[in-house]
């Protein structure tokens, strides 16, 4: 998924102001298109927009399309040749060809739907929006589409007619422990797409001037995580060596739904960690949730790279390759 952006809500606030709003979403591809299936343009009546389709190659066309759908109140599936000159434009090698769907908000994508998808991305609950573009049937989703919300896929089903548009969360980082590979992984983690968070009661360790900018919580790890909210779009890594520090972050991770938990240390110290989760009334499949030692097998020397082997299992993990 691309970063979490506010189109939807951007959409709903035009509406609701009056002046009219319109949702271009991409729904199919060819070729070396300039975004990805899912991305999508808000259109106000008043011509305003915000987000893209194509990073500037068919905007306009689409504007004056979904300005001419907002006054018939009728959806509108267009497609679109990105040339090859225009696609060097926006950096790419070669041109493709691009689908995109115009729903105006109101008479086609319902007020009291776009609503409900903008409150669950606000609540971090993951939704999937289905509509059929022959019947114009619309729905949202919570179960079902298990592999498409793993993979962050936006799409059509096999019938060719559905298509489907996938609302995660933004995935998160919480980094348990202010330490030296800490500095490494936020930024890398940041990059990669994540929200970090770091937490750390040690003032000094969890200092703004070790972590420029970042998010850092000096609550007890117990306490912090009750109040972020631990969820299947949230990555833990835990990375003091300190089992005062580390475990009751681990423990509230085990009840959760979290996509990865992991721990640093050597296999001696994975193995005391198992025990005190034994001992903690964990059974053996929760405990295996932990990815101990950390990262992947890379050879990792110093901080950096140890950062790179945690990322790479984070990702593997999320992706279902471990």
């Amino acid at each position: 998924m691309d970063r979490f952006d506010n189109i939807p809500e951007t959409a709903l606030d035009w509406h609701r102001a009056g002046k009219g709003a319109a949702l271009a979403t991409v729904v199919e591809t060819w070729g070396s298109a300039p975004r990805r299936v899912g991305a999508q343009l808000a259109i106000g009546g008043d011509g305003r927009i915000e987000g893209s389709v194509s990073g500037g190659c068919v905007e306009g066309a689409v504007i004056v399309e979904a300005l001419e759908a907002l006054e018939e109140g009728q959806a509108r599936l267009l497609e679109f040749g990105v040339s090859d000159e225009d696609a060097f434009a926006v950096g790419l090698a070669c041109g493709g060809t691009i689908r995109v769907l115009v729903e105006p908000v109101g008479k086609v994508l319902p007020e009291e739907m776009l609503a409900e998808l903008v409150a669950a991305r606000a609540g971090r609950q993951a939704l999937a929006y289905e509509v059929n573009t022959e019947t114009g049937r619309r729905a949202l989703r919570r179960d079902g589409h298990a592999e498409r919300m793993r993979m962050d896929r936006s799409g059509f089903e096999p019938d060719g007619r559905t298509f489907v548009a996938i609302h995660n969360p933004p995935l998160r980082l919480i980094a348990v422990g202010a330490v030296h590979i800490a500095q490494a992984l936020v930024p890398m983690a940041r990059i990669a797409g994540y929200d970090p968070v770091i937490i750390d009661p040690r003032d000094a360790f969890a200092s703004a001037a070790r972590f420029p900018g970042e998010q850092i919580v000096t609550d007890w790890p117990d306490e912090a995580v009750a109040q972020l909210g631990l969820d299947a779009r949230t990555a833990l890594v835990l990375l003091t060596h300190d089992p005062k520090i580390d475990d009751p972050a681990l423990e509230a991770a085990l009840r959760a739904d979290v996509f990865y938990i992991g721990a640093l240390g050597s296999t001696r110290t994975q193995a005391k960690r198992v025990d005190r989760m034994q001992a903690a009334g964990f059974t053996a499949d929760q405990i295996a949730r932990i990815h101990g030692p950390i990262g992947l097998d890379i050879g990792a020397a110093g901080p950096a790279e140890i950062a790179v082997a945690i990322l790479a299992q984070m990702t593997a993990v999320l992706r279902g390759k471990a």
